[in-house]
């Protein structure tokens, strides 16, 4: 009998925690009055992907081959949200002088730009993302999603490494 959480459970738990995380981005953005930057919105659709391969994989509940590929695709995409809120992490570690231009409105950019212009911005930041709205514990918001992407890299990785039942 193995102690690990069975995969389907392993799955549950990261949906319910990329709910949390969108649920908790609506609330700082809608009732706390806190605009996403480029960089959050990244974050964001990371999130809703990951939270979507979670999804999928609890309502299929893939033998093991399956399962490896749901955990690769949710470890990769854990790296890739890692990455976004690395970057604005430096961009808040910037000294003022160093900080890029602040960039137009998210809204504004999806009315006027190409998408081409848009996904750089998003990717990129700008510095909108180096300002510091809100924290917990001495964390900024992208410190938190931080943790959360690695979270979901090793839940992605337990789910790859899980021994063949």
């Amino acid at each position: 009998m193995s102690i690990l959480p069975t995969p389907r459970s392993l799955n549950l738990i990261g949906l319910i925690a990329c709910v949390s995380l969108i649920a908790t981005a609506f609330y700082m953005q809608y009732a706390m009055g806190l605009d996403p930057c480029p960089l959050c919105m990244m974050q964001r659709i990371v999130i809703y992907i990951i939270g979507a391969l979670f999804l999928i994989a609890l309502l299929h509940n893939p033998a093991n081959t399956g399962r490896r590929i749901y955990g690769t695709l949710i470890t990769l995409f854990g790296v890739t949200g890692a990455g976004f809120s690395s970057r604005q992490l430096w961009l808040q570690s910037l000294p003022p002088e160093e900080v890029p231009a602040c960039g137009p409105s998210f809204e504004y950019m999806l009315d006027v730009l190409p998408w081409a212009d848009i996904l750089t911005a998003m990717m990129y930041g700008t510095g909108d993302c180096a300002k510091v709205a809100w924290t917990f514990l001495s964390l900024s918001i992208p410190a938190w999603t931080l943790i959360a992407f690695i979270c979901f890299a090793l839940l992605g990785l337990m789910q790859w490494r899980r021994q063949p039942t």
